[in-house]
C-alpha cells in the first residue's frame, strides 16, 4: 500500500494486488483545513454511488468502481503517465480549450441523462452532507466574513438547496479532472446530490477564473476554455442565470470562506476578486458571459 495525495477530505492509496494495482479511498469525519470543517463519512458510499449512475451517461468520464464497504471504496488505479490532472496542466499554463469542451459536454450528459428521474434522486437523499459540505463552508462561511451581503448569500444557499433537477457531483474542480487519452475522467465526487447543475457549472468556471490570478501569462487561454465549456454545455436561460449569480459568489468564498485556494496567498490577489465578486454578488449577473466578459475587464 502506498499513500496517494488525497486532498484535504480522504485518505487515497494504491493498493498492489497480484493482478495489478487498485485505488482505494476512505473518506475523513475531519478535513484537513486551519478551521473546524467535519462531514458525514457516509459520503463516501454516495461518491461510490455517482460513479456508478454518471458511468451510465459518460463510461469514459468515469473511472470503474471495484467494490465499497464500510467508508471506503475500490476502484481502478489510472496512473499519472497517461491520465495527467487538469490543475497541474493549467498551472504550466496549458490551457487546451478542446478539453474544457469536452468537460462541458460528459457533465451536460451526466446532468441530462440523470434529470427528473425519481429513482436516481431516491439514490442520493444527501441534503445535509452537501450543506455540510458545501453550502455552509463555501456560501454560509463567506456570509459570516461579509455580514452586508449576508442576504444575497443566504438566498443563493437557500435557491441552490431548493433546486431538484439532477445528479450533481458537486466538486467539479481541474483537480478533480484528469486528461485521459479518450478525454476527461472525473474524480471526488464525495459532495454527490441530486440537485441543482449550476452549482457544478458555476463551480468548475469558478477556477477558471482563479486561474487567470495563478497564471497570468496564460489568462486569455483559461478564458478560452471557459467559453468553450460553457457552448459545449448549452445551459438553458434558467440554469445559466443560477450558474453566473452563483459564479462570484464561489469566487469570494474561496478566499473569505473555509476552504480558501491555496495558491493565491498575495493579498493583492485576494483584493482583486473581492473588489470584483462583492458588486457582483449584491446586483446578481444575468449570464455567464457578462462575467467573463467582466472579469477579462479587471485583469487589465
Amino acid at each position: 500500500m502506498e499513500p496517494l495525495a488525497g486532498g484535504v477530505s480522504s485518505d487515497i492509496w494504491r493498493v498492489d494486488l497480484a493482478r495489478g494495482p487498485v485505488c482505494v479511498k476512505r473518506a475523513l469525519a475531519r478535513l484537513r483545513v486551519a478551521q473546524v470543517w467535519e462531514a458525514p463519512i457516509e459520503r463516501n458510499r454516495y461518491e461510490y454511488e455517482w460513479f456508478r449512475v454518471a458511468g451510465e451517461a459518460a463510461p469514459q468520464a468515469v473511472p470503474k468502481v471495484l467494490a465499497h464497504e464500510d467508508g471506503a471504496f475500490a476502484m481502478e488505479y489510472l496512473p499519472a503517465s497517461h491520465y495527467p490532472v487538469w490543475k497541474e496542466e493549467l498551472r504550466q499554463g496549458r490551457a487546451d480549450a478542446r478539453l474544457a469542451g469536452a468537460v462541458g459536454a460528459a457533465l451536460a450528459r451526466i446532468h441530462r441523462s440523470t434529470a427528473g428521474r425519481e429513482d436516481v434522486a431516491r439514490r442520493f437523499p444527501t441534503d445535509a452532507i452537501f450543506h455540510a459540505i458545501r453550502l455552509e463552508p463555501y456560501l454560509l462561511a463567506t456570509a459570516v466574513r461579509h455580514s452586508d451581503l449576508s442576504v444575497q448569500l443566504n438566498a443563493l444557499v437557500e435557491a441552490t438547496a431548493a433546486s431538484k433537477t439532477c445528479l450533481v457531483h458537486g466538486d467539479v474542480s481541474p483537480k478533480n479532472i484528469l486528461c485521459g487519452p479518450q478525454g476527461p475522467v472525473f474524480l471526488d465526487a464525495e459532495c454527490a446530490w441530486y440537485g441543482d447543475p449550476a452549482f457544478d457549472i458555476a463551480f468548475c468556471l469558478n477556477h477558471l477564473l482563479l486561474k487567470c490570478l495563478w497564471v497570468p501569462a496564460a489568462a486569455d487561454g483559461f478564458l478560452q476554455c471557459l467559453d468553450a465549456f460553457v457552448a459545449s454545455y448549452e445551459p438553458s436561460p434558467e440554469v445559466e442565470r443560477r450558474s453566473a449569480a452563483l459564479l462570484p459568489a464561489l469566487l469570494l468564498a474561496r478566499v473569505d470562506g473555509k476552504s480558501p485556494v491555496e495558491y493565491l496567498s498575495e493579498e493583492a490577489q485576494k483584493e482583486h476578486i473581492r473588489r470584483f465578486a462583492r458588486p457582483r454578488i449584491a446586483a446578481s449577473p444575468a449570464t455567464l458571459d457578462e462575467v467573463a466578459r467582466a472579469w477579462r475587464e479587471s485583469l487589465k
